[in-house]
């Protein structure tokens, strides 16, 4: 880690003492919330007070698949591990890893690891993860869908692209043609809080400034998702007037939603087959 930079364990340390406070309360507070439902019981609990670096990377070179539970137990995600051990595409829930990797990230997560932990409290923490992981990229392929339903249904070809506009390069999730100056820009964002909305619609409208900006014939639209009620999607409607946006869309979440959506963009950008 260049010099004058914090790493994880800095993270860690700013907190330590907050979340100390917070996880002895929380447990006060389950015990005397659920006191008549408390039972003890005999369950398997890895003691890693007794667990030295050796041999926490020979388990992990030998069992990959406890990396992720084991960096979750500690706080610790993908990019911390890239950034302070510059460890690339390294995949926490399917690592592949080599003996020195595994000695490296031993190192790292040692010192940040329980004195013990329940095998079930492990494996719930990878579970939640992984569920998180999976909604997110389900989340990602609505975006997918849009791009997919542009190509169908268009008489131009579309496709993720980045543009410059001065000192600046900017990012269209669909973009025509494939190459050369910019005629359409769609931005397809996915707003799922109103409070949100403030920040998601100041990237939209500078997008489509910065895109008139340096092509000033083009034309832009949105496509977003926002699982609020009419009057609420008509409040995020009336922060995106500009003149820079030629049209906003809304659609949900099924695939069927995107195509009607997208057809009727298209249409109204005179684009539809």
């Amino acid at each position: 880690m260049p010099e004058g930079y914090d790493t994880h364990a800095d993270y860690i340390s700013w907190v330590r003492d907050d979340a100390q406070a917070r996880q002895t309360a929380i447990e006060d507070a389950l015990r005397k919330a659920f006191a008549p439902f408390i039972e003890r019981r005999p369950v398997d609990v890895i003691v890693f007070s007794n667990v030295g670096v050796e041999d926490l990377a020979r388990a992990i070179l030998a069992f990959p698949s406890v990396l992720k539970p084991l960096a979750a137990a500690c706080n610790i995600a993908e990019r911390a591990i890239q950034r302070d051990l510059q460890i690339r595409n390294i995949n926490t829930y399917r690592p592949k890893l080599t003996s020195a990797m595994a000695h490296a990230i031993a190192g790292y997560i040692k010192p940040f690891l329980p004195p013990y932990m329940e095998i079930p409290a492990l494996s719930h923490l990878d579970r939640t993860g992984f569920v998180d992981k999976e909604i997110r990229k389900a989340k990602g392929r609505w975006e997918l869908y849009v791009l997919d339903a542009l190509n169908r249904f268009a008489t131009v070809a579309f496709r993720k692209r980045k543009f410059r506009s001065g000192d600046e390069e900017f990012e269209l999730d669909a973009a025509s043609p494939l190459n050369g100056p910019v005629k359409v820009g769609v931005d397809v964002k996915r707003i799922e809080a109103p409070r949100d909305i403030h920040k998601r619609c100041d990237e939209i409208v500078n997008k489509a400034a910065k895109l008139k900006a340096g092509y000033s014939e083009a034309k832009f639209a949105a496509v977003i998702y926002y699982p609020f009620a009419p009057d609420q999607q008509a409040n995020l409607r009336s922060r995106l007037e500009s003149p820079d946006i030629d049209s906003v869309m809304f659609a949900r979440g099924s695939k069927e939603s995107v195509e009607e959506t997208v057809k009727l963009l298209l249409d109204r950008l005179g684009l539809a087959k």
